[in-house]
């Protein structure tokens, strides 16, 4: 059986955790990223940071 991945969030076929959809709401995260509404969606913060995970989009908006 598979272990349930970091948050809650499963692991696919390669063993990597799923990440966040990018509709999601800045808001609407466990700890919402400063520096961008909350009503900015993770796609439009990734875009802007160019950043794909949610750690290294913090990393980048505090360099910001």
């Amino acid at each position: 059986m598979i272990q349930p991945g970091l948050d809650g969030r499963h692991r696919d076929k390669d063993g990597e955790i799923e990440q966040k959809r990018s509709d999601t709401l800045n808001k609407n995260l466990p700890t919402p990223i400063e520096g961008f509404s909350p009503n900015a969606t993770l796609g439009f913060i990734r875009e802007e940071t160019g950043e794909s995970s949610e750690a290294a989009i913090r990393k980048a908006a505090k360099n910001r």
